[in-house]
């Protein structure tokens, strides 16, 4: 399966080309509201999961086969935590060298306070952490960490990477019902977005299946409440909409679980966006051979990686 998927409509970045550099679920955190199940374990290993020749290769041949389809970044997501693997850097700067789409890399910054890592991310065009929690307390049960990534180490890394960067350094807050939405915590959150200085705070809600099955998106009241204390650069991030790119080249049964165990989607979705004459029994194959399952949250059926764990779903 390649490492290489979409494009795919994005909550932030419009139509992205997707680019995978760990295996799943290859994770120094193991988040409540994870759409990729539990990590396990919770690795904090920096080595060549993936060569970024390898993925350089595979992106090229992805452009090549996109046609006349819109696309607006190159985004670097892993199925875990890309800084985890230690060509990054060489990854972005060929990305830079092979097309002319900005590059952005969505991380969870909890590597910032290491040097390399920093270093590795500043020739990309944006760059997007995520700071769900203002304390360590709350750090440990929302994002339920590796120890050696503890909540002062993490913060100070995101302020060092602000000094350094000249790209657009876009923070990333995922709102929790009754864990992270209430005053004294947003007012936490906000004291350390103070330290960092993001660009831009975007407010995000889990709208994709997460592993835990009581975790639920904040409130209106809520939202409403984050927008007002975490400072005039906070905007609230609605749910993607619009089709994912099945590309003419693409064989469409390997494209939507590339795309799945990435990012999983809800059947409807997914229907909508098979190329025409193409069955609707590609879904229904792939949870039959064992390679997607069925994930059902907030009413909704998603389809995932098979590997994926959901602690409510194993057998």
């Amino acid at each position: 399966m390649g490492n290489v998927f979409g494009p795919v409509p994005s909550r932030r970045l419009g139509q992205s080309l997707g680019i995978d550099p760990i295996p799943i679920k290859t994770c120094n955190w193991n988040c409540v509201y994870c759409q990729l199940g539990r990590s396990r374990p919770v690795v904090n290993e920096r080595r060549v999961y993936i060569p970024a020749a390898q993925l350089l290769e595979e992106v090229e041949q992805a452009l090549n086969n996109l046609g006349t389809e819109e696309l607006d970044w190159v985004t670097i997501v892993g199925s875990g935590e890309p800084t985890l693997n230690s060509e990054l850097g060489e990854l972005v700067a060929g990305l830079k060298a092979l097309t002319s789409y900005p590059v952005a890399v969505i991380t969870n910054g909890a590597l910032f306070f290491e040097p390399e890592v920093r270093q590795s991310l500043l020739a990309a065009d944006a760059v997007m952490p995520s700071l769900d929690a203002g304390d360590a307390e709350m750090y440990r049960k929302l994002n339920r960490p590796h120890p050696g990534v503890p909540f002062d180490k993490v913060v100070e890394g995101l302020v060092q990477f602000r000094e350094e960067y000249k790209g657009k350094y876009w923070m990333e807050v995922m709102l929790i019902d009754g864990l992270n939405d209430s005053e004294e915590s947003l007012h936490a959150i906000a004291a350390q977005l103070e330290r960092i200085k993001p660009d831009v705070v975007h407010i995000s809600l889990p709208t994709r299946p997460p592993v835990e099955p009581w975790v639920k998106p904040a409130s209106d009241e809520g939202i409403l409440r984050a927008l007002a204390i975490l400072g005039r650069t906070a905007e609230a991030i609605h749910p993607e909409a619009g089709r994912f790119v099945i590309s003419a080249g693409q064989d469409p049964t390997e494209a939507v679980l590339a795309l799945v165990t990435r990012h999983p989607v809800s059947e409807e979705q997914l229907r909508a966006s098979l190329p025409e004459g193409c069955p609707d029994c590609i879904l229904e194959q792939l949870v039959a051979e064992g390679k997607a399952r069925i994930v059902e949250r907030y009413g909704t059926r998603f389809l995932t990686a098979a590997p994926s764990y959901f602690p409510d779903l194993a057998p």
